[in-house]
């Protein structure tokens, strides 16, 4: 088998890429130009859409503060176990009677000043605030969209429909793409 030499390979392929180019190039010779048709109808497509509005919704609300200092003392109930002691102290007779009543008179203020501890937190009082109170609601509701207009027309006696974006009135622009058949 004989051997083409380097040069020649190369004319070949340059040759049958030409050939492929110039056979794709064929509609490159198509005349292009736009023309005017005259619409036939031109109805509005719609598209249900869900449509969400905020608004702000207020209420006033009542708010309770109860307020008391003398509520977390805790000094009626220590001042009561120490006047307690001392009385019960000061009643008792001997060294040991002393002692006892020195106890249970400690015992005695300490439950004394625990009620009155109690009972303060009874007086509490509570002042009323009103406060008002806002959040965004939202309201739904559905409504129809125009979406397009789906365009009937005629050129050269032929009927074409076409969805656009807009109403085009009583003529649309058309492409007219002119080539030769082989």
């Amino acid at each position: 088998m004989k051997k083409f030499p380097e040069s020649k390979k190369n004319l070949v392929t340059s040759a049958v890429f030409t050939i492929v180019a110039l056979s794709m190039s064929a509609p490159v010779l198509a005349e292009t130009h736009y023309a005017y048709a005259q619409v036939v109808d031109s109805t509005p497509v719609y598209r249900t859409v869900e449509v969400s509005t905020p608004r702000e919704e207020c209420w006033n609300e009542e708010i309770a503060h109860t307020h008391n200092d003398r509520a977390n003392s805790r000094t009626p109930a220590l001042l009561g176990t120490i006047i307690g002691g001392a009385l019960g102290n000061a009643v008792g007779n001997g060294k040991s009677n002393k002692r006892v009543g020195a106890v249970v008179g400690a015992v005695l203020g300490h439950s004394i000043g625990r009620d009155i501890v109690a009972n303060n937190r009874r007086d509490r009082t509570v002042h009323y605030e009103t406060v008002r109170q806002c959040e965004t609601v939202y309201d739904y509701h559905e409504e129809e969209r125009i979406i397009g207009y789906q365009v009937q027309y005629l050129y050269n006696n032929e009927e074409y429909s076409v969805r656009m974006d807009s109403d085009p009135g009583d003529r649309v622009r058309v492409k007219v793409n002119i080539q030769p058949v082989f």
